[in-house]
């Protein structure tokens, strides 16, 4: 960073020092302001991103989705880059301001490589808009007032013109040649058909979105914010909005996916059978991990991990008891009906409580390991059963910014066959404490940083953090159950799996059966969790390596640390260090962290 004890005149007669400070300290305000406004400005290019922070500016309207409206982002990145390098470029600045300069530098890059390969984004498939709108109207909505009523209906009918602007990328991508697997094209189809099951659309139960909107205008007449005839007629409208504005563009979605399935392939694939797909496949690691790691390199440290893990893991076996080869001790935790509850609603509640215990008893020992900790809630559900499977991974949900919505971590319970309870325990300390929950939330609660710092986030900086929580606990105390020991370790030979498997599928032109066979001869996992997580891989390359390549960066800077301070190393310190900057790109963290060791001497 530019900032540094030779700019400041450490050793050079006190009076030199004050003005190159003041200088610096003025620049970096100055940078900062800058930054908000321009931070500003990209939110208010983002209605459901102002909703997820808990505000109210355009609030009837949902994102724009077009293919101009990404050129116009884009556009404006590069001005607002531009803009500051021309003012602040050359300018002295304090080692957090440089780190904010740096970031929105780079920013630009990552939104280049985003936009030159949009095309190739599978828009009709998991996590895409038709089952993304609802969960954002069901989870960020917020009807505190009359006004958000109306608002939310306007969104309803707004999520036939975004609908229609996902298919047309849906159709230019498969006239490119890019389409999801077949797969993804069925299941896409089945989220539609549980969307649109119901009233209004049809008889019997509510829909998701209707029953969410009639629970939220029920609440506000119970307050007294509207009358019962209001309630009524808001009621009324949101069903009008629904039959004639979101049906129809389903239907058209739908239609769509079932004409165009015929042109998908039967035998999944990596996207390195694409049109210039392994170009594609580089440029998605390098936005999922920050780091210039080829897909040979992050391979080998997938097969190097997995030898590692399953060594402490014979040795685990033997300490429990167990007799026979490791495969086999995976047959036997992937089968004992004891490492499952019922798979009914008793049993999906269990489930949901022991995730609760383990959240709850940790919390107390937390002061000992961090010097911050958040103040934001945090709450254990069920994922909605419109966009539940089995098998699906467990998840974090931010909470609003102004505290008004809590954090949540969902877990996939329509099959609890598929969901183990001696994974459950290192599953709530990466969702909630000292994980996600912990990392994000002291992010948006930081102050004195340019706000975009305390919202943007970074793949392998937060998923790589909630990896080494895992482990953290573990230190802490936790996992008194030898089995629970042995999920946190199958926990992390997951991720470590992940990197084979990932460029297996997507670099070396593994199929699906043979991606299968070696990550269920490797794992304890159940083979209904170990089939969706494959199927994840394939529709989202490069995402599942970030966990894994941010732990191990996370890991080394600690080392590092020990190394130089050795009885002068401080865990909170460093823990602090690591969480007070916000969601940082793996190579910004590397020279932060090696600023603080720098600072203890």
């Amino acid at each position: 960073m530019r900032l540094t004890r030779r700019d400041l005149g450490l050793g050079l007669v006190g009076a030199a020092i004050a003005p190159q400070a003041s200088a610096a300290t003025d620049a970096s305000r100055a940078l900062t302001r800058y930054l908000d406004a321009e931070f500003e400005a990209e939110l208010q290019m983002s209605p459901e991103r102002l909703s997820w922070l808990g505000r109210r500016d355009r609030q009837g309207e949902l994102d724009d989705r077009s293919e101009a409206a990404a050129d116009h982002a884009l556009a404006w990145r590069r001005r607002s880059v531009r803009r500051m390098q021309a003012r602040f470029r050359g300018a002295v600045l304090t080692p957090e301001a440089q780190t904010s300069y740096d970031i929105w530098e780079l920013e630009l890059e990552r939104a280049e490589q985003a936009r030159a390969w949009r095309s190739h984004e599978y828009v009709a498939a998991r996590g895409g808009a038709h089952a993304g709108l609802p969960n954002f109207l069901i989870n960020a909505h917020a009807v505190d007032t009359r006004a958000d009523a109306e608002a939310y209906i306007a969104r309803i009918r707004a999520l036939g013109p975004a609908l229609d602007q996902t298919l047309a990328r849906a159709r230019a991508s498969g006239a490119a040649g890019v389409r999801a697997p077949r797969f993804a094209y069925e299941q896409t189809l089945r989220e539609v058909a549980r969307l649109t099951a119901g009233a209004p659309f049809e008889g019997g139960p509510d829909s998701a979105l209707f029953a969410d909107f009639k629970a939220k205008v029920a609440v506000l007449q119970a307050k007294g914010g509207v009358t019962a005839r209001e309630a009524e007629s808001l009621t009324r409208r949101a069903g009008a909005a629904i039959t004639e504005d979101m049906a129809p563009a389903y239907r058209r979605f739908a239609a769509w996916i079932e004409a165009d399935m015929a042109h998908t392939p039967t035998a999944p694939s990596g996207v390195g059978s694409l049109p210039n797909g392994e170009a594609y496949y580089k440029a998605q690691l390098f936005l999922e991990t920050t780091t210039r790691m080829t897909p040979a390199e992050i391979h080998d440290l997938g097969l190097r991990e997995v030898g590692r893990l399953h060594g402490e893991m014979e040795a685990l076996k033997d300490k429990i008891g167990f007799t026979g080869p490791l495969r086999d001790f995976f047959v036997f935790m992937r089968t004992d009906p004891r490492f499952y509850v019922p798979n009914t609603e008793a049993g999906r509640a269990k489930y949901l409580r022991q995730a609760d215990g383990y959240l709850s008893a940790i919390r107390t020992k937390l002061p000992a390991y961090f010097g911050r900790l958040p103040k934001a809630g945090l709450v254990v559900k069920r994922v909605e059963a419109f966009r539940e499977e089995p098998g699906g991974a467990a998840h974090y949900m931010p909470g609003a910014r102004d505290g008004s919505r809590p954090g949540t971590f969902y877990a996939h319970l329509s099959d609890t066959q598929a969901t183990p309870t001696y994974e459950l325990e290192g599953t709530a300390y990466h969702e909630g404490l000292p994980g996600h929950h912990m990392q994000i939330s002291i992010a948006q609660e930081l102050e004195g940083l340019p706000v975009f710092r305390t919202q943007y986030g970074y793949g392998a900086y937060a998923e790589g953090w909630g990896l080494y929580s895992e482990i953290l606990a573990k230190e802490m105390g936790q996992y008194q159950d030898p089995y629970s020991d042995f999920g946190r370790l199958s926990r992390e030979l997951w991720r470590a799996i992940r990197l084979v498997v990932d460029t297996g599928l997507h670099a070396k032109g593994w199929s699906e059966a043979e991606t299968l066979a070696y990550y269920t001869a490797n794992s304890p996992q159940p083979e209904a969790k170990i089939r969706s997580e494959v199927r994840r891989y394939l529709i989202t390359p490069g995402q599942a390596t970030s966990y894994k390549v941010g732990m191990v960066r996370i890991q080394a800077l600690r080392r590092e640390a020990e190394a130089a301070l050795t009885a002068r190393f401080d865990l909170r310190g460093f823990h602090d260090m690591l969480l007070d900057g916000g969601s940082l790109p793996l190579q910004v963290l590397e020279a932060r962290a090696r600023r603080w060791v720098a600072a203890q001497g």
